[in-house]
């Protein structure tokens, strides 16, 4: 006898099956479908239900296509959504029922392009999450027994930059989870792979991960000196913990593949200031403005090692009368440089002028840098 239920499930699959035949509906098609699926869980393990499913978005994909061909209006990512619907009612039938793999795996095959080139649709349009759900399927066929006889692994060249892309994704999206579930992959694209780096190390440290995250840092480093991002967040990190030792370390290091680079020369310039080792300061500094000149922070540094030399000499300041005097008109045009370019920075060249004013008897110029603390502090 058939039940009811019976009756009830063969009737809405023969209803799909006319609507996936007229082309039209097909809409409804697809929820009766998933209706069957959702509403009872005994017709989970109907393989009609799925293989009617699939019919339906196949036949949805079809007309999509035809009409993007003939530049009428559609929506693409529509397109790319069914595409990706495919591969997900496939992988539900497989779980059931593995006899129709072959016949599945090659219609699949034909599709599977079209999963690379919406996950780069998508990022296109700034949706991560829907470029990283269909990178993420097309990576997944690569491992999946359905696609074995493919060898995806081996002979597609896309997969790594399919990894990178999905990495990419991960990091907008902010989740470390998925930054970290093709990292490995991504990196064999190596034209990207300081970025890969970079999402790695950020995956790292949002995890808290502090151990890789510098592990990650010092290999940025390593194969990308020169690429501005470890190296500035290695000397964030060596100066937030006082470790002054392994950030010169890390400066010196960068400055032997790179003797005139800025950046570099700068960052030895403050974590030398900040050893209180003036002099050696003083000199590095002067060859970055010698280098370049239009930049406000080395003489910010250059101005405060003097005054910090200055402080020195003040503990004895009968011996050294004379050579403070020399040591504040020295530091005078280089804090006075440093306003001009940073005009916005009161709290660092304020205080500073304030100190080189007053013991240079520079009445008229001290009245107005009090006026300036004054003013800043009252608000």
């Amino acid at each position: 006898m058939t039940t009811p239920c019976l009756r009830a499930q063969r009737k809405e699959i023969s209803q799909a099956r006319q609507y996936i035949k007229s082309g039209a509906n097909l809409d409804k098609a697809v929820e009766l479908m998933k209706g069957l699926l959702a509403n009872d869980s005994t017709n989970r393990h109907n393989t009609k239900i799925y293989s009617t499913w699939f019919d339906a978005v196949e036949r949805q994909y079809a007309a999509g296509n035809e009409k993007l061909y003939l530049k009428q209006n559609f929506d693409t990512a529509m397109l790319f959504g069914y595409a990706k619907e495919m591969f997900d009612i496939i992988a539900r039938l497989d779980s059931v029922d593995t006899s129709q793999r072959k016949k599945y795996s090659e219609i699949l095959n034909n599709y599977r392009p079209n999963l690379y080139y919406g996950g780069s649709f998508f990022i296109r349009k700034g949706q991560y999450d829907r470029g990283y759900d269909l990178f993420d399927c097309y990576i997944s066929t690569a491992s999946h027994p359905m696609f074995d006889r493919f060898r995806y692994a081996e002979r597609d060249g896309r997969l790594a930059e399919a990894a990178y892309w999905a990495t990419y994704c991960g990091y907008m999206m902010k989740s470390p989870e998925k930054v970290m579930k093709y990292t490995d992959m991504a990196e064999g694209d190596t034209a990207k792979l300081r970025y890969t780096l970079r999402y790695r190390a950020e995956a790292y440290l949002q995890l808290n991960d502090i151990e890789n995250y510098l592990t990650t840092l010092k290999r940025g480093f390593e194969a990308y000196p020169e690429f501005r991002y470890f190296f500035p967040q290695l000397m964030d990190y060596y100066t937030e913990r006082k470790d002054n030792e392994s950030a010169l370390q890390t400066a010196n290091e960068a400055l032997q593949i790179d003797s005139t680079n800025v950046l570099f020369l700068f960052a030895k310039s403050t974590v030398l200031l900040n050893m209180g080792r003036s002099d050696e300061c003083i000199r590095v500094t002067e060859r970055i403005i010698h280098i370049n000149d239009t930049l406000p922070l080395p003489y910010y540094n250059l101005g405060t090692a003097l005054l910090n030399k200055a402080l020195e000499m003040e503990k004895d300041i009968r011996k050294n009368k004379k050579q403070l005097t020399a040591i504040y008109r020295e530091a005078l045009p280089y804090m006075e440089r440093y306003r001009a370019l940073a005009p916005d920075q009161k709290n660092k060249w304020a205080p500073a002028l304030y100190r080189i004013y007053l013991n240079l008897n520079m009445g008229k110029q001290f009245e107005e840098i009090d006026k300036i603390i004054n003013t800043t502090n009252n608000l």
